[in-house]
């Protein structure tokens, strides 16, 4: 992730990478960065002697807050991978760490910046299926080998699939369609022989508007990231499918023997339209324009809420009531 962070850092004109922390200096050999970016192997010693306005954190999650309150404290403004911490208390310490110090704070949930999952939040806004009741999600992937010691096997450090993953599609939920009531999960989270070699997980989220979701995360995928969405509404359905030619369609239901609309793509067109791209141009506008970015803590906040109810629900096999702020 910090390389792809880097490479799109660089198209930017107003940012400029100046220092790399790193525990591992051979790594710095992979990150597309001048041969002068100054290296640090810690970030106190990085905030201390650098000459920067801005962290960008793509470290393990459970390194989150510690380094996020650091920044904070030195008056950085923040991007941090998500999700935003291993904990709600966690995700807490930060938000308020942020609001004192009066920085910009963004947390990565890049999958609003993809095109298909952008398009599907404004055809629902715009009612173009009527009022969705039924909303399915899924994310498989390989098994993520490693990483910084492995980190992701480790449950208590990564969350699984549904902290570290599937929380896109939480996010994504939130986003498109308000506030969740009731989690209820079964999943592979942390069991026996599966524990560091598969995840998986089966979440159903009984949202406050009466519509059902019903989230699929999978680390026991064999080919290459996937994802798939449906959201049915009373008016029409959309759907999406990573491995498909036309990746994204919108079906009107017929009235009075009218036929289905055609098929609506949505596809990159250039380097500028990449996700990863346009979640850090946000990032970056909203310093320069000194206002809130589009994803906010507190959305970040939510989504490891969701998450995390998900894997309680898997280890006590009951469903789990949410509780806002």
């Amino acid at each position: 992730m910090a390389r792809t962070h880097a490479n799109h850092w660089r198209k930017i004109p107003e940012a400029t990478i100046v220092s790399v922390v790193t525990k591992d200096a051979e790594s710095i050999e992979k990150l597309p960065v001048s041969s002068s970016v100054e290296l640090y192997d810690n970030l106190p010693a990085a905030l201390t002697q650098g000459d920067f306005n801005v962290v960008d954190l793509c470290t393990p999650t459970t390194t989150h807050v510690e380094l996020a309150l650091l920044a904070a404290a030195a008056g950085k403004h923040l991007f941090v991978e998500k999700p935003m911490a291993r904990t709600l208390y966690d995700c807490d310490l930060i938000i308020e760490a942020a609001e004192q110090a009066g920085i910009v704070i963004m947390v990565g949930h890049v999958v609003r910046f993809f095109p298909e999952f952008a398009a599907a939040k404004r055809a629902i806004e715009s009612g173009a299926i009527g009022v969705p009741a039924a909303i399915r999600t899924s994310r498989s992937a390989g098994h993520p080998k490693g990483g910084w010691h492995n980190w992701f096997a480790d449950p208590q450090q990564s969350g699984g699939v549904l902290l570290d993953m599937a929380i896109h599609d939480m996010d994504w939920i939130l986003w498109c369609f308000g506030p969740v009531e009731r989690v209820f999960a079964k999943g592979l989270y942390g069991k026996g022989e599966y524990a560091g070699v598969l995840d998986y997980g089966l979440v159903t989220f009984t949202l406050r508007s009466g519509a059902i979701a019903h989230v699929t995360g999978s680390w026991a995928h064999t080919g290459p990231l996937r994802t798939t969405f449906e959201v049915c509404g009373d008016a029409g359905m959309l759907e999406h499918d990573s491995a498909k030619s036309i990746p994204f369609s919108m079906t009107v239901r017929p009235v009075n023997g009218a036929q289905p609309g055609p098929a609506i793509t949505a596809n990159p067109l250039s380097p500028y339209d990449d996700p990863y791209y346009k979640e850090l141009r946000e990032f970056a506008d909203s310093i320069l324009r000194n206002r809130r970015p589009t994803v906010t803590v507190y959305d970040a906040r939510a989504a490891v809420q969701l998450a995390l109810a998900a894997l309680e629900s898997i280890e006590t096999g009951l469903p789990v009531t949410i509780v806002e702020l």
